[in-house]
């Protein structure tokens, strides 16, 4: 099961959003609205995301910069994360 990491908890509270665990098989966090209903479920379990990168760096893993780079090819990958309330845009904003 994936762990929530702080990044995304700070990124959920900025949105107005709640996160939890998620109960979707292969997906790594709920997002909940304010109603209480899920709006999606975000991230791929198979994939590492930019929080994780950031604690891989902390703990001499992989190269400093890492995360940074990571980041920023995930953002020219995925072009379609710019319009509000879409999982691509949840995603975007939660976990990278």
């Amino acid at each position: 099961m994936y762990r929530i990491k702080e990044h995304t908890k700070r990124r959920a509270k900025k949105l107005g959003v709640k996160v939890r665990p998620s109960r979707r098989k292969g997906k790594k966090v709920d997002v909940i609205g304010k109603d209480g209903s899920v709006l999606a479920s975000v991230g791929a379990t198979g994939y590492k995301d930019y929080p994780t990168y950031l604690e891989m760096e902390k703990a001499g893993k992989v190269p400093k910069g890492t995360a940074a780079k990571k980041r920023r090819n995930y953002k020219k990958r995925h072009i379609h994360r710019n319009k509000k309330g879409t999982p691509a845009y949840l995603a975007d904003q939660l976990l990278w």
